[in-house]
C-alpha cells in the first residue's frame, strides 16, 4: 500500500495545473473585486423593495459597529501581530478597520448616502497615510486579511463615488507596504496561502497589475487543487511543488494526522473547522472576482469547491462523525462563508447541494468573522448577476 501511495504522490508531484484562459478584456473590470457592478445594482434593487433576505441582510449590515459614522479610524505606522495575533499590536484596529471601509462603501452604493462614502475614504486615508510594515510571526496572514478587504472597499468607492482625492497614495500603500509581504505565498497551512493569493488578486485589480494577478491565479489554482482532496486525485493528495512534502508520512502529518481520504476533506478539516473555512472563503472570492474579471476559473476549483462546501456543512449540520474521520472528533464552527460559492455552484451553475444549502439558509443573514468575511448573504445571496 505504502509503496503504491509513494507512486501516486510521485505521479502527483509531476501533475501540472491547467493552463490559464486567456483574458477574455484588455483592462480590468471595475468596480471588479468580489463584486460587481451588476451584482451591486442587483442588490440596491432588492433593498430599495424591500425584499428578503437582502432587506434583512442591509438592516443588519447598517446596524452593526462597522457601519457607525463616528468611527475613529486607529492607524499604525506598524503593525505587529503574533500567533493568534499575540502580541495585538495594531492588528484588530486594522483588520476592523478595512472591514469598517467595506462596510461603509457597501452602505454609500445601496443607500446613495454620501456619509458613508466620506467615511470608507476618512477610514482609508487614514490608513495609508501612516502604515509602513507589518511585523512578527502572523504578519503574513494578518497583512492577507486586511489585504483582502481594502481593495474591496477601494474599488467601489474609487469607481461609483465622485471624489478620492488621496486615491493614489492607497494605491502605493497596497503596492508597497501589502504586495511584497503576501505575492510570494506561504508552505503554512493552506489557509494561510489562500488568503493571501485572495488579497494579492484583489491589489492587482485594483492596481491595474496583470503581471501580478496572473502570477497569483497560478499559485491559487496549484494551492485550490492541495487544500480540497478528491478522489481523482489518486491514493494521496497532490502537494504543492516546493513544499517538501514527499513521503506519504509528511502527508498524513500535514493533513492533521489524516489518513483515509475522502473527496470534499480539506488539508484542515481535522484541525478544525474554522480554519477550513478561511480557506474555503478564500477559493470562492478569488474564484468570484476573476470571473468578473472574464477569467472564469470555476471549471477548475468549482468542483473542489462544491465538494468541500457539502462535506463541511453536512458535519456543521451534526451529521455522526466516523471513527475514521479525524478520529472520530471535528472541532465545528465553518463560519460565514458558504453565500459566494452556493450562489456560484447552485444557483449559477445548476449543481446540486442540498447540505450547502441547508446551511445557508440556516446561517442568513450571514454576517462578517470580523476577520476577512463580511456580508455575504448581501452581497451574494441569490445573486444572479
Amino acid at each position: 500500500m505504502i509503496r503504491r501511495a509513494l507512486a501516486v504522490l510521485a505521479v502527483g508531484l509531476a501533475a501540472v495545473i491547467p493552463a490559464l484562459p486567456a483574458h477574455a478584456a484588455t483592462a480590468f473590470v471595475h468596480p471588479g473585486v468580489l463584486v460587481s457592478r451588476a451584482q451591486l445594482d442587483f442588490v440596491k434593487g432588492k433593498v430599495a423593495a424591500g425584499a428578503q433576505p437582502w432587506s434583512a441582510a442591509y438592516s443588519a449590515m447598517i446596524g452593526s459597529r462597522y457601519a457607525s459614522l463616528s468611527r475613529t479610524p486607529a492607524p499604525r505606522s506598524v503593525v505587529e501581530c503574533g500567533p493568534y495575533s499575540n502580541p495585538n499590536y495594531g492588528c484588530t484596529d486594522e483588520r476592523e478597520d478595512a472591514l469598517a471601509a467595506y462596510t461603509d462603501a457597501l452602505a454609500w452604493y445601496i443607500s446613495g448616502n454620501s456619509a458613508y462614502a466620506k467615511k470608507a475614504i476618512a477610514l482609508m486615508d487614514a490608513w495609508s497615510a501612516k502604515i509602513t510594515d507589518h511585523t512578527n510571526s502572523n504578519a503574513p496572514l494578518q497583512t492577507a486579511w486586511a489585504g483582502s478587504v481594502w481593495p474591496r472597499a477601494a474599488e467601489i468607492i474609487k469607481y461609483t463615488y465622485s471624489s478620492w482625492p488621496n486615491s493614489a497614495r492607497f494605491a502605493t500603500m497596497l503596492r508597497n507596504v501589502y504586495l511584497p509581504e503576501i505575492r510570494n505565498g506561504s508552505n503554512s497551512n493552506g489557509n494561510w496561502e489562500l488568503s493571501m493569493m485572495e488579497a494579492t488578486v484583489g491589489i492587482a485589480v485594483f492596481l491595474d497589475d496583470h503581471t501580478t494577478y496572473d502570477a497569483a491565479v497560478t499559485r491559487y489554482l496549484n494551492r485550490v487543487h492541495a487544500y480540497v482532496y478528491l478522489s481523482t486525485d489518486g491514493a494521496l493528495p497532490y502537494t504543492v511543488p516546493g513544499s517538501g512534502l514527499t513521503t506519504s508520512s509528511q502527508i498524513i502529518a500535514y493533513w492533521q494526522g489524516q489518513s483515509t481520504f475522502v473527496t470534499g476533506l480539506t488539508q484542515e478539516t481535522c484541525r478544525d473547522f474554522t480554519h477550513t473555512g478561511y480557506g474555503i472563503s478564500a477559493i470562492s472570492h478569488v474564484a468570484e472576482t476573476s470571473r468578473i474579471q472574464n477569467l472564469d476559473l470555476y471549471p477548475q476549483v468549482g468542483e473542489r469547491l462544491r465538494q468541500a462546501l457539502g462535506f463541511q456543512s453536512t458535519y456543521q449540520r451534526g451529521a455522526a462523525v466516523p471513527s475514521w474521520l479525524c478520529g472520530g472528533t471535528l472541532t465545528l464552527g465553518l463560519g460565514p462563508v458558504t453565500e459566494v460559492g452556493f450562489n456560484a455552484m447552485h444557483n449559477r451553475l445548476g449543481y446540486g447541494m442540498t447540505n450547502t444549502e441547508a446551511l445557508t439558509l440556516a446561517q442568513r443573514p450571514a454576517g462578517t468573522d470580523n476577520l476577512f468575511v463580511a456580508w455575504e448573504t448581501l452581497t451574494h445571496g441569490d445573486n444572479p448577476a
